[in-house]
């Protein structure tokens, strides 16, 4: 099995181990626990135990290659590193939707304006209900994992824009 090198942190080692994880956390998507990349890689017929899944998310995460985000007391989540961004969180289904960064600069404008507070760094996470959750009743299953919600904006009363 050839493998093509993943575009991971510069100085970092690439081992084996650090590419498959790294290829599979892109191929997950954002989110993705390391049980969801054991998963994934068993599905593709690839033997790595979960210690060596485990030390490649740590010296991703410590290169800077990836971000581990943590809701609450679930298992920790890892994406690619990037810009920086919030989430809501769905208290029910776990569904994960990233919040605007400009949502986020309008608070820390208003900390630095109206209180004189200079943000360094700003970690914010809505909890919540989405709207699939609201609206399951009994007729609809919630996911039963975690997931990314669909980005929907709800105008006034026209409905999603």
């Amino acid at each position: 099995m050839t493998h093509t090198p993943a575009p991971l942190a510069p100085g970092l080692r690439q081992t084996l181990p650090r590419r498959l994880v790294w290829e599979a956390i892109v191929r997950l998507g954002p989110h993705c626990t390391a049980e969801d990349i054991a998963a994934d890689l068993e599905t593709r017929h690839v033997s790595l135990p979960r210690s060596s899944v485990y030390r490649a998310l740590e010296a991703l995460e410590a290169s800077g290659a990836v971000k581990a985000v943590h809701f609450g007391g679930g298992a920790a989540r890892y994406e690619p590193a990037g810009e920086a961004h919030q989430h809501a969180v769905c208290q029910v289904c776990q569904g994960i939707l990233h919040l605007e960064n400009a949502l986020i600069r309008d608070l820390e404008e208003h900390l630095e304006r109206d209180h004189r507070f200079t943000p360094v760094r700003t970690d914010v996470t809505v909890v919540g209900i989405c709207a699939h959750c609201a609206g399951a009743g009994q007729d609809a299953p919630c996911p039963s994992a975690a997931h990314n919600l669909e980005h929907v904006h709800y105008g006034d009363a026209a409905g999603p824009r």
